[in-house]
């Protein structure tokens, strides 16, 4: 069942894709909009939660304020990617986390991962790499991929430190904490970068409170609840769904036609998620990540 929620947290994230290409506001300001609405959201049931926040170690706050920035470079990096290359290509390239948190987790997090576990996420990478390969047309669209790359890093190290984080803090706690971080520092780069915050229009605000609902609280929030139960590893190949889903919405909302390597790419991620499922779930799996 917790499985299953995470995946439906996949399909909540996969509309940022959407909501980005309505926007008219440059990457760093959609991330800090979007950030800002989700900060104050979380307020409300934060408040319910005072005591766990007095409690707070400085390590537990330096570890949600690194989070934090973490994130809000990974949504710079993304939106900014959005706007050079097609919705497939930036959201199978950002999704490569999975490898570099399958890797952190078993080096950082002592998560020994088995045999079928590791030809799983291999396959859902070469799905998501056939998909940009036959998405991608070079010129601008190859500086998007690179973009979408440095992004795919950043939230590798957010999901690693989250994982650390969900131990001992609530969700709520947590994202709120992560949230703040992240309008923060991606307010301090709009004032050193001269960009700015205000004058973009109602659809911008209306855009990132679409993707502060459904793309945050019903995806990244899913993703926060999911690291205290489930491994890292998992949550960050289960992603791997998202350029899947994110291409339907791409070809029925603004008719962009995955071709044939899309098609075939996809197919590989759907089948390399449910191996992956599968393995992590078998005794040997469990017995590792205690």
């Amino acid at each position: 069942m917790k499985k299953l929620v995470i995946l439906l947290g996949v399909a909540g994230a996969s509309l940022s894709a959407v909501f980005t290409r309505w926007s008219t506001a440059p990457a760093l300001v959609l991330a800090l909009y979007r950030m800002a609405l989700s900060t104050a959201i979380m307020a409300v049931p934060v408040l319910v939660r005072r005591r766990e926040l007095a409690a707070l170690t400085r390590r537990d706050v330096a570890l949600c304020l690194v989070s934090g920035v973490f994130l809000g470079l990974h949504f710079t990096a993304y939106f900014a990617a959005l706007e050079r290359t097609s919705i497939a290509a930036a959201v199978v390239l950002v999704d490569t986390e999975a490898l570099f948190v399958a890797l952190a987790s078993a080096a950082v997090l002592g998560q020994r991962l088995p045999g079928k576990a590791w030809a799983a996420v291999a396959l859902a990478f070469c799905g998501a790499a056939v998909v940009a390969m036959g998405d991608s047309a070079g010129g601008g669209a190859l500086t998007g991929d690179l973009i979408a790359l440095s992004g795919a890093a950043a939230v590798a190290v957010y999901t690693m430190i989250g994982a650390v984080c969900r131990r001992r803090l609530s969700t709520e706690v947590y994202t709120f904490l992560v949230y703040l971080a992240a309008s923060a520092s991606l307010l301090a780069a709009a004032l050193v970068s001269g960009t700015p915050v205000t004058g973009h229009g109602g659809v911008n605000f209306l855009t990132a409170l679409g993707m502060a609902v459904c793309c945050t609280l019903l995806g990244h929030n899913v993703f926060s609840w999911g690291l205290k139960y489930l491994p890292a590893a998992f949550i960050s190949t289960a992603k791997l769904m998202e350029p899947v889903l994110a291409a339907v919405w791409g070809l029925l909302i603004f008719g962009e036609r995955p071709g044939g390597a899309t098609l075939l790419g996809g197919a590989a991620v759907v089948g390399g998620i449910a191996l992956y499922i599968r393995a992590s779930a078998s005794p040997e799996a469990e017995r590792n990540q205690r």
